[in-house]
């Protein structure tokens, strides 16, 4: 799914996006003004007098975005929430009499809002005794703590028995976990390569795999998104040119992607890129935060929805913070790779070991993932294919420009201009519907969109409430923008494998 086919909008939208981001910039210079001459109390941090001639710390053009623009809206994000972040969760209501600079709580609960932004893909963000068994009895047998590195004495006989499960589940030699999904690519990556040797990035990759790339001190070449031109064009300028001045060849060369992007919800061209990998004899790196557990018959992520074998991607990483309710990550490949890994992985030597309560979660879950705790192989998984596609088929219907992958549980609803994003925020959180907005500098400034991400937990009683909200608030703010019409839900509902119409 290439960036390039997913529908943009009409010309006067970006138009009035940039406008509102103009005026509310204006505005911004006009309140500096009046702080800068004292008829307006700044609030944020500043200079002591004493401090004039020294080069600012706080009150320098980088804070104009979130001091003018972030200021005034920033009530639709860091929302307290006071229970499990399950398929609804209960919200700590808070108001400000500052124009959001503080908040106070009211004492007053909004109960059972519908969580339409969480990663649960799977649902094993859950409280129930019963499942939560295991995890329980291993919290009194270990503690909660390690206190240790692995490498010390922090090394448990269940750290073992996940990293062999792992390994079987994603039908690779050996794995390694870790504490920490973000560190475990941006500690890693500087591992595998270094000075002399070529990351080719993808342009929309996630901030954890750029900060590895860049901790490095490897060369960063940034291909445009999902784009196989763009790819092979680099690959092969990479091996006919070599090194800049010397044009000795690349050490090392390493694609870098990842499974499912989070903010486009594309899936990535795993085949083709496969394919330019062996040809030019690079290497790969496939982060599949967002992936595994969430796509393919059985939930084993990309390499089981395109069908092609693990052995082809050389470096397997992905995260247990979404699919499997926890925390960390995991790295996975070839044996040896594994092994240097151990020794040479800053996040394996200095990090404390995962804790063992998260431990038995993950093994809880990828178990239940497997079938091998009685319940049925794949049940969750295909539960949330079939929530992903009858939710997007749903928002084509009603004319709202999604982008993503058809199989992809993350859904982006552009919204586009300032205003509304703000708007559509609030009024979802009146019809007790909880979502998350993203606006500039997460995504390009014309793109704001509201981000939905589907979990097997949600009943379709669920996603027919947040899509009849959807699709008033839709009408109300003027957000359908598409132009193209597709067939109505009842007509595609009778494939038996919910194959949706283009």
């Amino acid at each position: 799914c290439n960036l390039t086919s997913f529908e943009q909008a009409p010309i006067y939208v970006a138009v009035m996006t940039y406008l509102g981001f103009g005026i509310v910039t204006l505005f911004g210079y006009f309140r500096d003004f009046l702080r800068a001459v004292g008829l307006e109390k700044c609030h944020l941090a500043r200079e002591r007098d004493e401090q004039k001639d020294f080069v600012p710390l706080y009150q320098d053009f980088e804070n104009f975005y979130t001091r003018n623009l972030y200021m005034r809206v920033r009530d639709n994000w860091n929302r307290p929430i006071c229970s499990l972040p399950g398929p609804v969760f209960d919200l700590m209501e808070r108001v400000s009499d500052d124009y959001n600079w503080t908040f106070r709580l009211t004492g007053r609960t909004l109960h059972n809002v519908i969580n339409v932004g969480s990663y649960n893909y799977l649902g094993f963000a859950e409280n129930n005794a019963d499942f939560l068994k295991t995890v329980a009895d291993k919290t009194r047998q270990y503690g909660v703590g390690v206190c240790s590195t692995r490498q010390e004495i922090g090394n448990l006989g269940i750290h073992e028995e996940l990293e062999q499960l792992v390994a079987k589940f994603l039908g690779v030699e050996s794995s390694m976990t870790f504490g920490m999904g973000f560190a475990t690519n941006s500690m890693n990556i500087p591992a595998i390569v270094g000075k002399g040797c070529l990351i080719l990035s993808d342009e929309l990759n996630h901030t954890s795999l750029i900060l590895g790339a860049r901790l490095s001190g490897a060369t960063i070449r940034v291909f445009k998104h999902n784009n196989m031109h763009s790819l092979e064009k680099m690959l092969s300028e990479a091996v006919c040119s070599g090194q800049p001045r010397t044009h000795r060849p690349w050490k090392k060369i390493l694609i870098m992607v990842e499974g499912i992007y989070s903010m486009e919800g594309s899936v990535v061209r795993l085949p083709e890129i496969i394919a330019l990998k062996k040809k030019y004899k690079a290497y790969l790196y496939l982060d599949e935060a967002h992936s595994i557990g969430a796509v393919g018959a059985s939930g084993r992520g990309v390499t089981e929805l395109f069908d092609v074998n693990p052995a082809d991607v050389d470096v397997m990483m992905g995260t247990f913070t979404k699919s499997f309710g926890a925390a960390g990550g995991y790295i996975a490949g070839k044996k040896k790779l594994v092994d240097y890994l151990r020794s040479h992985s800053h996040s394996a030597v200095y990090a404390s070991a995962m804790s063992p309560p998260v431990t038995e979660q993950i093994i809880r879950a990828m178990k239940c993932i497997m079938g091998k705790d009685g319940s049925t192989e794949g049940e969750r998984v295909r539960q949330l294919a079939e929530n992903t596609r009858y939710f997007r088929a749903r928002l084509k219907e009603m004319g709202f420009i999604i982008y993503g992958n058809d199989d992809s549980p993350v859904v982006p609803i552009l919204l586009y201009m300032p205003g509304k994003v703000v708007a559509f925020a609030r009024e979802m959180l009146e019809r007790r519907i909880g979502v998350v907005v993203v606006g500039f500098p997460a995504t390009p400034i014309t793109e704001a969109r509201a981000r939905f991400c589907l979990s097997a937990a949600h009943t379709r009683a669920m996603l027919d409430q947040v899509l009849h909200h959807l699709n008033e608030v839709g009408d109300a703010l003027c957000l359908k923008f598409s132009r193209k019409k597709y067939s109505s839900w009842s007509d595609l509902s009778d494939e038996t494998d919910f194959e949706l119409g283009s």
